[in-house]
């Protein structure tokens, strides 16, 4: 019977305890603000609603055990009653029989607050239930809705690009700075951001190739030179330019990407329409490499701009050129994992003038929006910079990365001038289905010495398109907007380029449109992309040159992209702590931010400033463009001279 009492009393003591009835009443109070419920929260309730029912059963059990136990108590009180016993004990008796029935009474008492708590506590744990189950299906209909709504987008597009009745849209000429340019009827609301349709009819002219040494006269064309040239041997094998032993041992490997699974769909859903940069973002969607990186991979084939110093045709060195803006691409065929914001402040150099004849350097010279300036000398007689912007919308069923910013490239010996912008960029499938990139629009190569043009135009994928997948065409120009070579090839694999030696205009085809007809030499091999390494696919699709980007050197800056701790962490497996790192260097860059605000407030005695008025880049400087027209970060000198110095005092504490 004492035994039975303990337990009784521990079961339900271990039910106060437990916490359930206060849980209970906190979520039965309505007090809970949020109205999005996380998988944390949904496998609390879960554990909630199953540790409740399993008090409640104790309960229950505790309450016939006293109703039993109770009955038996009086039944043995009553038999005492009827025995004849002394005076002195039959007062004992009373006392005892007065203190069962005050027992029995508060046990009713008891027993009746709890049948009343276990019925309460019964309808509202199926009525718990009831919400789980109900946001369960909710989610699953949703889920199921914006599938079917992305597959039907898809089928509608398909059926709209293949309409037979579809009439075309106006085309840019050449000197509006496109070959043919259809914009897409369901274009953004961006006003600056045009989107492509992927059109089978996609290049304003044809190519039809002639053999060397023939007469190509004909009524009505226009004849060019009949041959290739001595002039264009430097075109020959221009992209087969052997890679030697380099002079010093760089890795060749990092360690493989951690087989971690999550959901995108889960961090994106509600970001539908935000800027990319400020949508909070774990590791697990980047690879270890920063934007700042990810701009200096742009040169892998900076072989084409040595071999193009030394053309002296300035059209001919507008081919190798476009390659080299081309080749840009191919690095992102696979790499769809997003690389890490740069801090701001945050620099990358690479100095490889012993095996690649260059220097380049980039900083972090913007945080909203982010941007970076870039700089680029070659011992062979070029340099290269820019200011890059990415702006970047999350449009539900793909993610579009646009960077903004003119792209300048000099050669010192001839003075020629190029200026270009890049393509946009689109991840898709978000929602369902294997991601996968494409580029997409024209770009426009200008000599603003010469004023010789390259239009170039990346086709955008489509299911019913007779081309090639990532198919890249041009044309370059001179001045008097003369054809001299047709450019074709991919952004993924490799550019060609033929000589034009005859134009004429096509016949009309059934819609009124006259294409013009080039007849060319058999092409050109301009640029092939190099091999991926081996066991590429578990490090984050890398190239060569992308491994050795953020292998540890001595002397760097202290603010360079190879010091970042959750980058470093990132690259060595560690997501979790990588995880942890970020946050705390992203919760140290806005403290910054906030100091640099309030110190300007005083100082100006305005309280909002942009913060581009108030943050003055370290190695960048803004000046006025003469060529766009726009302020651009140029590069003002001092960078590799401390390196030489090793004096960094300057450099801001931003890791």
């Amino acid at each position: 019977m004492k035994g039975r009492g303990c337990w009784e009393s521990a079961s339900v003591r271990s039910f106060c305890s437990s916490g359930c009835l206060n849980k209970f009443k906190k979520d039965d109070s309505g007090d809970d603000d949020d109205e999005t419920t996380s998988p944390a929260d949904k496998s609390e309730l879960h554990y909630t609603i199953k540790s409740l029912s399993v008090k409640l059963d104790d309960l229950s059990t505790c309450n016939d055990l006293i109703a039993k136990h109770g009955a038996a108590l009086q039944r043995s009180l009553s038999e005492l009653d009827g025995l004849k016993i002394p005076y002195e004990s039959c007062e004992k008796l009373k006392v005892v029989n007065e203190r069962a029935t005050l027992f029995r009474i508060t046990s009713n008492a008891m027993i009746n607050a709890c049948r009343d708590f276990l019925e309460l506590a019964e309808t509202h744990s199926r009525k718990w239930q009831r919400a789980l189950q109900y946001e369960q299906e909710q989610r699953i209909h949703l889920e199921e809705t914006i599938e079917q709504l992305a597959k039907q987008h898809n089928s509608l597009e398909r059926a709209f690009r293949s309409a037979p009745g579809r009439t075309a849209n106006p085309t840019k000429s050449f000197s509006e700075g496109s070959l043919l340019t259809p914009k897409g009827e369901d274009s953004e609301e961006d006003e600056d951001t045009e989107y492509f349709d992927a059109m089978e009819d996609s290049t304003s002219f044809i190519t039809v190739i002639t053999e060397a040494k023939e007469d190509r006269k004909a009524e009505g064309g226009t004849t060019g030179s009949v041959d290739w040239t001595s002039s264009d041997n430097v075109l020959d094998g221009a992209s087969l330019v052997p890679k030697g032993p380099p002079k010093v041992k760089r890795r060749v490997r990092i360690p493989d990407k951690p087989n971690y699974s999550l959901n995108l769909w889960s961090i994106m859903k509600n970001c539908i329409g935000r800027e990319l940069s400020k949508i909070p973002m774990p590791v697990n969607f980047n690879e270890p490499l920063s934007m700042l990186q990810r701009l200096t991979e742009d040169l892998e084939y900076h072989h084409l701009l040595d071999k193009a110093v030394h053309c002296t045709s300035s059209v001919e060195q507008m081919c190798l050129v476009a390659a080299f803006s081309v080749s840009s691409y191919s690095t992102t065929v696979h790499r769809i994992a997003k690389p890490f914001n740069p801090m701001l402040g945050e620099t990358f150099e690479l100095d490889r003038l012993d095996d690649m004849g260059l220097r380049s350097l980039c900083e972090q010279v913007s945080h909203h929006p982010p941007s970076a300036a870039h700089y680029v000398f070659s011992k062979h007689g070029w340099s290269l910079w820019q200011e890059i912007t990415i702006s970047s919308k999350f449009r539900g069923k793909y993610l579009s990365i646009m960077p903004l910013g003119a792209i300048h490239l000099e050669f010192q010996a001839s003075g020629n001038h190029y200026v270009w912008r890049k393509s946009t960029s689109t991840v898709h499938n978000i929602i369902v289905g294997k991601l996968w990139i494409d580029q997409t629009g024209d770009i426009e190569i200008v000599n603003h010495k010469t004023k010789d043009r390259c239009q170039l135009k990346f086709l955008p994928y489509s299911y019913f398109s007779k081309e090639v997948a990532r198919k890249v065409t041009g044309v370059v120009s001179d001045s008097q907007g003369k054809a001299h070579y047709v450019l074709s090839g991919s952004w993924d694999e490799q550019m060609e380029c033929a000589k034009i030696v005859q134009s004429s205009p096509s016949s009309p085809s059934s819609d009124g449109k006259q294409k013009t007809v080039y007849q060319t030499l058999p092409a050109k091999l301009l640029w092939k992309k190099y091999p991926l390494p081996e066991n590429a696919e578990n490090m984050y699709y890398f190239s060569e040159l992308a491994l050795t980007l953020n292998e540890h050197e001595e002397g760097v800056a202290p603010t360079d992209s190879r010091l970042r701790p959750d980058q470093r962490l990132m690259e060595k497996g560690h997501w979790d702590e990588a995880n942890s790192e970020k946050q705390r260097l992203e919760e140290k860059q806005r403290v910054s931010r906030r100091r640099r605000l309030e110190a300007c407030s005083r100082g100006c005695g305005a309280e909002e400033e942009k913060e581009a008025d108030v943050y003055m880049p370290l190695w960048f400087e803004k000046r006025l463009d003469p060529l766009t027209g726009e302020t651009a970060c140029i590069y003002k000198g001092g960078y590799w001279e401390a390196k030489e110095r090793q004096d960094w005092h300057m450099c801001p504490n931003i890791f």
